[in-house]
């Protein structure tokens, strides 16, 4: 007994708790939902690139464990008829505290990926942070009407084509331009290099498995696999197959990548500069004499550097060390509204979330990123009734208490 993992609603694994993973959309009532019908869906190489960390995967744990290691104090007795989470996001109203995070190779998850989540961002009223490796062309997704459009730019190369991104990035009116710091080196994704050939196809067992989700087939690959139609023109011609252009632009990345290349996009880019993928004090600090407008605190989801902290760990320092003389925001392990409050309360301004969008793309496409957003909408507003928080401007630092510090006690 005393090794048995407690299950606060469960006796002896009854009632069994289930996701819906049907065809009604309107039916998920949760991200965990999303995630179970993607899971249904996708076949197995894809879902290894979705879920996967690198090394054991002890980052990727961090980021969930870190929201759990604090609780809420609950305030009662408090006007809550017109709750509002709505925040301020580079001078224009958002929804919610959250932009739609970067994420690569979103044409296999299904067919013109980026175009839905762009889409359901901009019925969403929240800025999309198109990445350098998506698989739409930036001008075809800068066209969607109401879409707040920013650009994630990875160097690679030689300067002439981060140039260039930038120039039409720019010229498409990307809003902000967000800067990857933490990439320069592949993460070690032993999933991804089991999966795949010495030429880095799927082994023929994926491949067996990918035939067999009809429906995945008919969503993602019915034109045939995706290019990747914003670098395309800098990749050799012999190695333009989508696997290939991946593995060349890894090949490509810059092993020095330093400060002195952010003064120089700095000196190109004319609007907010963003640098992503913090996670070390010390680079918070020399950021804010880099010239940038605002810091991502972020792991990459977990697949870059192993036994990493996760951004909420370090977030209430940083946001210290920032003040208010910067925006900072920060990415990972969002999946409740709830974690978004506590990230709020911590110190961000706001929140990206990926994995939580692409679980919507995988379910159902445009409609599936759009229930992503409304759940997690509703989420803060019931939350926000629930600890007695008006509006985000209302969220105080004695709102939370890490679990260490339980059971609480007088005042001597």
């Amino acid at each position: 007994m005393a090794n048995e993992k407690l299950r606060a609603a469960e006796f002896e694994g009854t009632p069994k708790r289930h996701f819906y993973t049907g065809r009604r959309v309107t039916r998920a009532r949760s991200i965990e939902d999303l995630r179970a019908r993607a899971h249904k869906l996708m076949p197995r190489f894809v879902l290894e690139y979705l879920e996967g960390g690198s090394g054991q995967e002890a980052t990727l744990r961090r980021e969930r464990e870190a929201f759990a290691e604090w609780r809420v104090m609950p305030h009662t007795l408090v006007d809550e008829s017109n709750r509002d989470c709505s925040a301020d996001i580079l001078g224009r109203k958002a929804a919610l505290p959250l932009a739609i995070a970067p994420t690569g190779l979103n044409g296999i998850f299904r067919r013109h990926g980026d175009i839905a989540l762009a889409k359901a961002a901009a019925q969403g009223g929240v800025p999309f942070i198109q990445s350098t490796m998506s698989n739409d062309p930036m001008e075809r997704v800068a066209r969607i009407p109401g879409l707040r459009h920013w650009w994630q730019l990875y160097v690679f190369g030689p300067d002439e084509i981060w140039q260039e991104l930038v120039a039409r990035a720019d010229k498409a009116g990307c809003e902000a331009l967000v800067l990857t710091t933490d990439a320069q080196i592949f993460g070690q994704r032993q999933w991804d290099k089991r999966g795949r050939t010495e030429i880095g196809l799927p082994r023929i067992p994926n491949l067996l498995n990918a035939a067999s989700h009809v429906r995945w087939l008919a969503t993602t690959l019915s034109g045939g696999l995706p290019q990747f139609s914003n670098v395309r023109d800098f990749v050799p011609k012999d190695r333009r197959s989508f696997f290939d252009t991946a593995n060349w632009i890894r090949e490509q990345m810059p092993r020095s990548l330093s400060w002195g290349d952010v003064e120089k996009i700095r000196q190109r880019w004319k609007k907010p500069l963003f640098l992503k993928g913090l996670i070390n004090l010390d680079d918070v600090e020399r950021a804010l004499g880099s010239g940038a407008d605002g810091i991502i605190l972020g792991t990459h989801g977990g697949r870059q550097a192993d036994w990493s902290v996760s951004a909420l760990d370090i977030l209430p320092r940083a946001r210290e060390i920032v003040g208010d003389d910067k925006a900072l925001y920060m990415s990972g392990g969002i999946r409740w509204g709830s974690d978004i409050i506590k990230a709020r309360t911590l110190g961000a301004d706001v929140v990206l979330s990926g994995r939580a969008m692409l679980y919507g793309l995988c379910a159902y496409g445009t409609d599936g990123v759009s229930r992503a957003l409304e759940i997690l909408e509703a989420e803060v507003l019931n939350e926000m009734g629930q600890y007695g928080v008006p509006n985000l401007q209302s969220l105080s630092r004695d709102l939370l208490v890490p679990t260490r510090d339980l059971p609480l006690t007088e005042k001597a």
